[in-house]
């Protein structure tokens, strides 16, 4: 069988934590800064954890299960 391979966009999104949970970086950050207020930039700087309901799925994209 051929080996399975990570997707590679999911690779460079997420990164595991010590205890296995999935972080990620929020979106609405990248451009169209000059609109969007101090606290909302800041705020959306922070990392965040993928939700359960959406685990599964980024566990298979990162072979992980």
């Amino acid at each position: 069988m051929p080996k399975v391979k990570t997707n590679s966009a999911a690779k460079k999104r997420f990164a595991l934590t010590g205890t296995g949970k999935i972080k990620r970086k929020h979106a609405y950050h990248s451009h169209i800064l000059t609109k969007k207020t101090k606290k909302r930039k800041r705020n959306l700087d922070h990392t965040g954890l993928v939700a359960s309901a959406n685990e599964k799925q980024v566990k298979e994209l990162l072979n992980l299960c």
